[in-house]
């Protein structure tokens, strides 16, 4: 595969360079030559345009000629000319085309543009009109992008805390993202996965801080070139990562009473060649967090119930780490490349009274809890573009990524009750690596339809070594249990092509139409207890995606769209691995999950007027085979049990309303509004069952810009509980407010920010089950929630930043989050 991806690479280089020799200018036969010579400057702005491509081509069949770059001065020069008539164009992303037919003659050989002032490029194929401002919201063709680098509130925090700033987006207290309700959204970095996200999400969003997002784009109809992965669509974090000019640094602390964080980066460049890296590190104060426990099942005739209060105290310790370096060969070939390492270490330790009362066998005792886990990864990518010097938008780019994720879980539990004993202890060390290969075309055909296709593979290779220890009663040592001991193989290859097409059907009309085509291949295997291997098995999935967008003069829009998505189950969804919270709770996976399948639609309306953005959208979703887990006792363990199932059907019917508007010139405000109908059902146990819920959820943003550069902020936000089939788990709501001052001539700060001023404390309530049924299930989680936090940056040297075209389409976060719906107690 590599020595064919070599081949391929080698043959279209070929094929352009060769295109780029041919062609003559004109008919004279004169030993004299000439030349063409200019400057590239902003048309605005009038700063000089780096890097420009400037070819000239034949007038009579548009063949290439000859070409250049500009300096770093915007100049370039075209020496050596046969005299005669050519068509010169000048190109650079984000510009709309020059072009101008020049003639060289013997008595004038050589032509001097002087200044060619470039002219903003505002209406792409790809995207409609939108925004006013650049700090509040864009909205395009197929997405609201949210850009972060422009909202000085986000200082001092992480990657959840822009998340929540965000337009249609929720985040609990545990870091779980939803859009529109729903949690399964899949997470790029920069266009990127990572296996980051796999495991938890809430721990991975730690590790990025606020300071380094530069946007966030929230993907609600993604077409056929984007992985089907995501049933909710696509969330994708860009990085504050250009092309630099120079070198620069920057330095960034927050000390508060939850989370204390440092950050650390420099950029520098010079010419074709540039270099960025930063390094972060957080940790979070030791918190004491209370739990009430109540349960009741009712089994053959017998009521079982089990209570439980108690509090643990945890802390965490985290590093994010990330280089990167770009080379750019000419106009037309680059190469990138970019290093990512993390890590997130987290203890906890608890006390805790168990009350039970089984068939009226009463007992109460006292367990206690250490529980220790350490995640840490890398992942490293190559990048390669080449760009056709005789067509515009017409690309190839090539890219590989090698992702590896480490997490080890440790969970001891210490119950010396004469008739609950249990001192044991769980161990579970995962290995997740993933080898992705994609490759992308893109084709213009005249400046109204563009036809892109690829393909991708994924080789995603897991391993989980699990094992079981008890201390028997009276005794002072650790014996494995082998029946609950073994490491479980999993491999998950993915193969995938698409076709996507993008037209202007009329100057307003606008068409992005698809497909794309997944063939999901799985395998699981056990190194000891072999007869617990399953089947190979597979299955293919055809994914079709429209989007059409009609635009009412400059600054509206509407859109309709579909499109088909899949998500599949991950590995803590498989997983069979016993992990045994104590001797009457346990969980496992269930390996012979189908995946998810959900049919989108979208009616959209967006408009800009006098400073006021406004999104309103009406969706609705229908979910085939949903992944939940569920809880139910089994009366052969005298416990209760949590594992996966494809439940049922789920379908929602809503509408959200984004606003965002700015007055007096001073004080903007962003808000918006999402209520949906969420109706579900399916079979647990053997049970019809369903559950229909109105849901509601919101947040609002506001800024206010004060003299002397000093600036407040406030921010909030409401999520509604999330609904299964057997309940609900805990809404989420935050309130938050800062004080900010920019210091020395703006390339400082200083501020003060505040989370939740009036209460110390926060409850979560999950709810399973009915009262009056044969299973029902509460728990009260209670954490600190006050924090104060002082934010100071700084940033050194200096860069001038032109902008780059994008380098990697690599997208493959395509498994469900394992979650944690189940409690353990």
């Amino acid at each position: 595969m590599k020595y064919r991806i070599l081949l391929a690479l080698l043959f279209i280089s070929s094929l352009s360079l060769a295109q780029q020799r041919g062609g003559y200018g004109g008919a004279s036969n004169s030993q004299i030559t000439g030349k063409i010579t200019g400057t590239i400057v902003d048309g605005v702005s009038s700063e000089p345009v780096s890097y420009a491509t400037i070819i000239i081509k034949s007038p009579k069949d548009g063949e290439t000629v000859n070409g250049v770059v500009t300096g770093d001065d915007g100049s370039f020069k075209l020496i050596g000319l046969k005299l005669g008539k050519y068509i010169v164009e000048v190109s650079f992303v984000g510009y709309q085309k020059f072009t101008q037919e020049v003639e060289l003659t013997p008595k004038d050989p050589d032509y001097n543009f002087e200044s060619i002032k470039l002219t903003t490029d505002t209406d792409q194929l790809d995207e409609v009109v939108v925004s006013g401002q650049r700090e509040t919201i864009e909205n395009k063709i197929d997405r609201i992008v949210y850009n972060a680098d422009q909202d000085i509130a986000n200082m001092g925090g992480d990657a959840s805390d822009v998340l929540r700033r965000a337009p249609l987006l929720t985040v609990d207290q545990d870091g779980n993202v939803s859009l529109r309700g729903n949690q399964n959204v899949q997470i790029l970095i920069n266009g990127k996965p990572s296996s980051m996200f796999g495991a938890n999400t809430g721990d991975a969003l730690k590790m990025i801080p606020s300071d380094q997002i530069k946007s966030v784009e929230v993907i609600t109809s993604p077409s056929a070139k984007y992985d089907g992965e995501g049933t909710a669509g696509i969330i994708n974090i860009i990085t504050k990562k250009q092309t630099p000019q120079g070198f620069a640094g920057n330095v960034d602390l927050t000390a508060g009473t939850r989370i204390n964080r440092g950050v650390v980066g420099i950029n520098a460049g010079k010419g074709r060649l540039g270099f960025n890296a930063n390094g972060s590190s957080f940790y979070s104060w030791p918190q004491y967090a209370t739990t009430d426990f109540y349960q009741k099942t009712v089994v053959n005739g017998q009521t079982n119930i089990r209570e439980q209060n108690g509090q643990n105290l945890s802390n965490r310790l985290g590093y994010f780490g990330n280089m990167g370096a770009f080379y750019d060969f000419n106009a037309y070939h680059s190469l990138s490349t970019s290093l990512r390492l993390r890590g997130f270490n987290s203890t906890s330790s608890g006390t805790n009274t168990v009350s039970e009362d089984l068939g009226g066998n009463e007992s109460t005792y006292q367990r206690f809890q250490d529980n220790f886990s350490q995640n840490w990864g890398y992942e490293w990518s190559l990048d390669y573009v080449m760009k056709f010097p005789d067509q515009e938008g017409r690309e190839f780019s090539a890219s590989y990524k090698i992702d590896g994720n480490v997490r080890d879980q440790q969970f001891e539990i210490d119950q010396d009750a004469p008739e609950n004993y249990e001192v044991a202890r769980n161990i579970n060390d995962g290995n997740n690596r993933e080898n992705t290969i994609q490759i992308d075309y893109a084709h213009p055909f005249g400046e109204k339809f563009k036809l892109e296709t690829g393909f991708k593979s994924i080789i995603r290779d897991i391993d989980s070594d699990f094992r079981y220890e008890e201390q028997p009663e009276g005794g002072n040592s650790y014996q494995v249990v082998d029946n609950r001991t073994d490491i479980f193989y999993y491999n998950q290859d993915v193969y995938a092509g698409y076709v996507s097409t993008q037209t202007n059907i009329t100057e307003k009309l606008g068409l992005i139409a698809g497909v794309r085509y997944e063939y999901t291949g799985l395998q699981g295997s056990f190194d000891e207890a072999t007869e617990r291997n399953f089947d190979p098995i597979s299955y293919e999935n055809w994914l079709p995606s429209v989007i059409l967008n009609q635009k009412f003069g400059k600054f509206n829009s509407v859109k309709l769209s579909y499109n088909r998505r899949i998500q599949r189950p991950s590995l803590g969804n498989v997983n069979p691995y016993v992990e045994i919270g104590n001797i009457r709770n346990i969980s496992f996976g269930n390996p012979d999950l189908n995946p998810e399948l959900s049919d989108n639609f979208e009616l959209g309306f967006s408009s800009f007027l006098k400073g006021t953005s406004v999104n309103l959208s009406f969706f609705y979703n229908d979910i085939s085979e949903v992944i939940q887990s569920i809880i139910y006792e089994d009366p052969e363990r005298n416990a209760t049990v949590t594992t996966f199932e494809n439940v049922g059907t789920q379908q929602n019917l809503g509408s959200n309303l984004f606003i965002s508007t700015e007055l007096f010139k001073i004080w903007t405000i962003r808000g918006g509004i999402n209520a949906n109908y969420f109706m579900s059902e399916g079979v647990i146990q053997g049970q019809a069952v369903e559950n229909n819920a109105w849901l509601f959820s919101g947040n609002i943003n506001s800024n206010i810009k004060l003299p002397n550069d000093w600036m407040i902020d406030a921010f909030g936000f409401a999520r509604p509980r999330r609904q299964t089939l057997q309940g609900y788990n805990p809404a989420f709501s935050i309130f938050g407010m800062g004080i900010k001052k920019q210091i020395w001539e703006k390339r400082g700060s200083i501020g003060l920010s505040i989370i939740e001023p009036f209460k110390a404390r926060k409850p979560f309530e999950t709810e399973l089950g009915d009262e009056d049924s044969n299973f029902y299930q509460r728990n009260v989680f209670a954490i600190p929630f006050r924090s104060f936090g002082l934010n100071f940056s700084y940033k050194f040297g200096q860069l001038d930043y032109k902008a780059r075209q994008k380098r990697s389409r690599i997208s493959n976060d395509d498994q469900k989050s394992g979650g944690d719906d189940g409690q353990s107690f």
